[in-house]
């Protein structure tokens, strides 16, 4: 079996202050745990509607904003001299059509947005910050042992028909991501199940299994072409083998070196027990 991980990241400039802009999920927390474990000095903007509670019990200062407070979170990161920011953990798309208000210099920035497709709404975000001197780095910076590499992650490689759905479903993932519309793609025997859109990968998993009325399913999740790594990098973790195992999903095909995937060793070993297909390619592969 390949190794699955990629090498350990490379230490990081001494003396220089980041801030964690923190969505929901495990990933923000697992950037702070990793830059504190290697000495970053880190302070945390923690999303009100978002970022999971327990950020605060990590040891870092954390701020708390609204979702539209970008006024406020742009001078509370000037406040704190911050010159480099990690954008990590998922606002969910569908919070563009909620009741949130938004502050004067957010609702202008989202007026003069062309679409309000994920790359354009993060990567405008991302344009605030730089305009105030804040450089938006890499959101893998602290994780890059957690980024698979092309190759088999499970004992079990995919059998041939699923090895076929793979192939089909990262051919469709490709046009979907290159619309920005999602990042999965549900197969089963050659056919296209669903296909994620505003929901996220695990609801997109359980409608196909609703659809699939007991089928076996096939499981791909890909990454955008030129994925810019600084945000919205593709992530999978334990929740989604427990929705897959519900779903009769039995293979799971990642792109390499642009996935995520948390408590990689639990992951692992979970894959392998519910005899789940994990496996990564190569994202210029058909």
């Amino acid at each position: 079996m390949n190794a699955p991980f990629a090498a350990s990241a490379p230490d990081k400039p001494a003396g220089e202050r980041y801030a964690l802009i923190a969505g929901n999920g495990q990933f923000p927390l697992l950037v702070l745990r990793e830059a504190r474990r290697q000495g970053v000095d880190m302070v945390v903007l923690a999303i009100r509607e978002e970022t999971f509670p327990e950020i605060e019990q990590l040891g870092a200062r954390v701020h708390w904003v609204s979702l539209g407070e970008l006024q406020k979170a742009l001078s509370i990161l000037r406040q704190e001299a911050v010159r480099k920011a990690v954008l990590a953990g998922q606002v969910k798309h569908t919070q563009i059509f909620s009741d949130i208000p938004a502050d004067s210099f957010l609702a202008q920035l989202l007026k003069r947005l062309p679409q309000k497709s994920t790359d354009a709404l993060i990567g405008s975000i991302a344009g605030a910050l730089q305009a105030v001197g804040i450089e938006v780095v890499d959101s893998t910076v602290f994780l890059q042992p957690l980024l698979a590499v092309p190759g088999p992650l499970s004992q079990r490689a995919p059998d041939p028909e699923e090895a076929a759905d793979i192939a089909y479903g990262r051919r469709i993932g490709k046009e979907i991501a290159r619309l920005d519309l999602g990042q999965t793609v549900v197969v089963s025997q050659q056919a296209c199940v669903a296909i994620e859109a505003m929901e996220g990968t695990d609801p997109t998993i359980e409608r196909a299994a609703r659809l699939a009325n007991g089928r076996r399913l096939v499981v791909v999740k890909v990454s955008r072409p030129r994925q810019d790594m600084r945000f919205d990098v593709p992530v999978v973790g334990l929740r989604t083998l427990e929705v897959m195992k519900r779903a009769n999903a039995t293979a799971l095909a990642l792109d390499a070196g642009r996935t995520l995937i948390f408590d990689r060793d639990d992951f692992v070993r979970r894959a392998d027990d519910y005899q789940i297909a994990v496996a990564a390619y190569a994202p210029e592969e058909a």
